[in-house]
């Protein structure tokens, strides 16, 4: 009889993580990570935003944008999902700093802001599809196949530039819809949101 090592897979392990050494250049992750940081303009959420005498702290608009357009880019296009994956995927973690969001609070997040997430995803994925991470092994967008930089039809010229974005500002959109569908009704989100800041304020 052959004796092998046993197999550890399904066990878990205590291990120190530094979540930063997690995201590596190179990867999507990474990408998507420096672009939202350094690269989108997120001002316009402030307003939301008026919690600075009293409340629970809100959750940076950016991690949220991060984690939600990383889980589309897997495929996760729910709230619920995309917060599970925060609490047990190690590249959610480190996306989002482990503040491990709540689904209502990912979920009011898209219902509330759903006009400025639109053309700030479209604006990610224009970037992301001019350095090549828009494809069959990095990205696909519910079903909207980009081809690829070499492809004649995106050339360069303003009026293919211009197709290219409407397109893919269709595919942000329909996206977008297709989430808070699962999610379901919008308001009643935002009401389990703000019950659940209450609770930990």
């Amino acid at each position: 009889m052959a004796n092998y090592k046993p197999d550890f897979s399904c066990q878990s392990k205590f291990i120190p993580i530094d979540f930063s050494q997690q995201i590596t250049p190179g990867t999507f992750e990474y990408a998507l990570a420096h672009i939202v940081d350094n690269h989108l303009d997120l001002s316009g959420f402030e307003q939301w935003y008026q919690n600075d005498n009293g409340g629970a702290a809100a959750y940076s608009p950016s991690v949220i944008l991060k984690i939600i357009l990383f889980g589309y880019s897997r495929g996760l296009i729910s709230s619920r999902r995309i917060a599970n994956a925060c609490e047990t995927n190690i590249t959610f973690m480190s996306l989002s700093g482990d503040v491990q969001p709540h689904y209502t609070s990912i979920a009011s997040f898209v219902a509330r802001m759903k006009d400025q997430i639109e053309p700030l995803f479209t604006q990610v994925l224009m970037i992301c599809d001019k350095e090549g991470l828009i494809g069959r092994n990095m990205f696909a967008i519910d079903g909207c196949k980009l081809k690829s930089n070499a492809s004649k039809e995106w050339s360069g010229t303003f009026d293919e530039l211009g197709r290219k974005k409407a397109k893919l500002e269709r595919a942000s959109k329909r996206i977008i819809a297709r989430h808070q569908s699962q999610d379901g009704p919008g308001e009643e989100l935002i009401e389990q949101d703000l019950k659940q800041k209450e609770k930990a304020g």
